[in-house]
């Protein structure tokens, strides 16, 4: 089996800050010093998971605590790789590219900046249309992984997502290492924090080398 994974963790420090703190610990036995931290961080940090209730009115009621986990640990997904630097891309498009059929329930991978980062583009200047996101919520996908999402004109890409029941994976890196030709599995580990609705992720693929 092949583990990739497909976390960003170079957050810039005005979104994230660590500081040390250390305690002495001494009994009869043994004397030692424990390092921890205190960490101050805003939920966009690195890659980071997004539920519906991220829209105050596309919010069902699920958080990081309550979430089922089933929807996120080892989901089936198949892999869309295109290799755009500017504009949008239709339903059309993510058709002709996708892997494979998708089952309702599935979890959904777009790579649609080839070898390019998120970050190594300008922002938005790559998006999903309205037809591409219709075409996402009619094949039944639960998760969404993808370098893309809204336009510069703000049309509503995760509005239609959330209120669909889509959760989304948002900037996720090492895309263009996955396999394109085969079904792979995804899984999201953020933390079970109750009322956060919006949290960074641990996101690792895995799949079958024949």
């Amino acid at each position: 089996m092949k583990l990739l994974d497909l976390t960003f963790n170079e957050p810039r420090t005005a979104e994230f800050k660590v500081e040390d703190y250390r305690l002495s610990l001494k009994s009869g036995n043994i004397s030692y010093t424990g390092v921890c931290h205190n960490l101050k961080m805003n939920s966009m940090v690195g890659s980071y998971l997004d539920l519906p209730g991220h829209i105050a009115e596309t919010d069902d009621g699920m958080d990081m605590s309550n979430y089922p986990l089933e929807k996120l640990f080892r989901r089936p997904a198949r892999v869309i790789r295109l290799n755009r630097v500017t504009g949008a891309v239709d339903a059309a498009e993510l058709a002709e590219h996708c892997s494979g059929y998708l089952e309702h329930g599935d979890a959904l991978i777009i790579n649609a900046l080839g070898k390019k980062r998120f970050d190594e583009i300008l922002e938005r200047a790559v998006y999903l249309d309205k037809t591409a996101v219709n075409w996402i919520v009619e094949q039944g996908v639960a998760l969404l992984v993808s370098d893309i999402y809204e336009s510069p004109a703000l049309e509503g890409v995760f509005f239609r997502l959330f209120e669909a029941g889509i959760a989304t994976v948002c900037q996720p890196v090492n895309l263009s290492r996955l396999p394109s030709a085969s079904r792979v599995r995804v899984t999201v580990l953020p933390l079970p924090f109750a009322g956060t609705v919006q949290l960074p992720c641990r996101i690792v693929a895995e799949w079958e080398e024949h």
